[in-house]
């Protein structure tokens, strides 16, 4: 397998994944647009999230730079939900397992409260059963949203990467909004490649990972 530097790349994570050889990365955690024209309390919006065109290729350059029997991790959108199923399966993923997340507050009320994320397990290849594998329910953490519009805790998040990947192996998030994958995978003992294609946000993932690095080296 190649060996990649940790790093965080500003982007299109199709065109940059496109230039990466095949099998490079180990595990893949992400948190894609829900094409859902997603507008926050205080007005900020997600690149992308007003169209799917970008869905098929996105999966298409994750599945094929992944290891050969290895895992991914995706959050989505449940009311596009087809989409994201379709995106994965012409990919060549296959389906693993459910993940929610619950909330103890609702996010939105419509019919329903929201009260809950969730993640689809995917899988190519045969990977290995995990040694620990996590529950397929687990409570949320609320990260107040302060470095990007749906920002995801790291508590969440490292869970994931200590069953679905090795010390050492790298983790990759082509959607990696403020790096909190990065965070988690370095904080797990990971190496890490993010992709972003939002200036701002690209800029608060490499100014949030090289203080992480800073602290990392004065310990």
């Amino acid at each position: 397998m190649t060996a990649l530097p940790d790093n965080v790349i500003h982007g299109d994570c199709i065109e940059i994944m496109r230039a990466m050889p095949a099998g490079s990365v180990d595990f893949v955690l992400t948190d894609p647009p829900y094409i859902a024209r997603y507008k926050s309390r205080d007005e900020r919006t997600l690149l992308n999230d007003d169209k799917a065109d970008w869905l098929h290729g996105a999966f298409k350059e994750t599945h094929r730079v992944l290891g050969a029997n290895a895992f991914a991790v995706s959050f989505y959108g449940w009311p596009k939900v087809d989409l994201f199923f379709a995106a994965w399966k012409q990919a060549g993923f296959r389906i693993g397992g459910h993940i929610v997340f619950r909330k103890r507050y609702a996010s939105k009320t419509a019919f329903l409260e929201y009260r809950h994320e969730a993640a689809f397990l995917l899988v190519k290849g045969n990977p290995g059963m995990p040694a620990s594998p996590p529950p397929d329910v687990m409570d949320w953490t609320y990260t107040g949203n302060k470095l990007h519009p749906t920002q995801k805790s790291i508590h969440v998040l490292k869970p994931l990467i200590e069953s679905f990947s090795k010390p050492g192996e790298l983790v990759l998030d082509p959607f990696a909004g403020s790096g909190s994958t990065c965070v988690a995978a370095s904080r797990s003992g990971r190496r890490y490649l993010g992709i972003e294609l939002d200036a701002t946000h690209y800029e608060t993932a490499k100014a949030r990972l090289a203080a992480e690095q800073h602290q990392a080296a004065c310990v």
